[in-house]
């Protein structure tokens, strides 16, 4: 726990305290923030880990869950996500890291975690590793976790005419009729961010789904789309 000790006296050195009750209110977040504000976390996450980062897969591993599940503070989770995306570990993106993603999607269960680790470095693991990814990913898409399945549906979110459809749609169709707030927005942003490449596509899906896809989700998919 070295490490986040050492990250832990940063962040108090950095922080406004004033803001982190504001903070906390507009993330909605039972952990409390320190107080420091995203400009400076970035700066200092990259100063501190320059000479800290571990040389191989397992160190990195370890270093993310030290980070991860011993954070009092929202930010030290902030940290723990700085260390996944560091493109020194670029190459750790492949099939054996998705149990470690799983970890933080299930014990992080909100969306600026989430939806980071979904769209990145799921996102990447898709790329390099698509059969089995995929394969886990439909598995996911029909869990009783919804962050699981908010997580396979927006796992293509930056792919735009690399985008696989059919296993887009895949991912979409378990969660059609659930009334869960993030999978209906999620199911829109998924679309909509498509619509940036084929508008009409997701034009004729819309319309093919009719009712079945909620008004949240219908809105957000069209946003973009004249």
């Amino acid at each position: 726990m070295k490490t986040l000790k050492a990250l832990r006296a940063e962040l108090v050195a950095a922080a406004d305290p004033a803001k982190a009750p504001q903070m906390q209110a507009y993330m909605k977040s039972a952990m409390p923030y320190h107080g420091v504000p995203s400009p400076v976390m970035k700066k200092l996450c990259k100063g501190f880990f320059k000479e800290r980062f571990p040389e191989g897969v397992q160190g990195w591993e370890a270093l993310i869950l030290e980070l991860w599940d011993g954070a009092k503070f929202r930010e030290e989770r902030y940290a723990a996500l700085h260390v996944a995306a560091d493109k020194r570990a670029a190459e750790w993106h492949t099939f054996k890291a998705m149990p470690l993603f799983e970890h933080l999607i299930v014990t992080g269960a909100w969306w600026d975690y989430v939806d980071d680790i979904a769209s990145h470095r799921v996102g990447a693991v898709l790329r390099v590793e698509p059969k089995p990814t995929k394969k886990l990913l439909l598995k996911w898409s029909k869990d009783a976790n919804f962050w699981k399945r908010r997580t396979a549906i927006l796992s293509q979110l930056g792919f735009k005419d690399e985008t696989d459809l059919e296993f887009l749609y895949a991912c979409i169709e378990p969660s059609l009729g659930e009334k869960e707030f993030f999978l209906r927005k999620g199911i829109g942003w998924a679309l909509r961010q498509y619509a940036w490449t084929d508008p009409k596509e997701v034009k004729r899906y819309v319309k093919e789904k009719g009712e079945r896809l909620s008004p949240l989700s219908r809105r957000e998919a069209l946003k973009n789309v004249t």
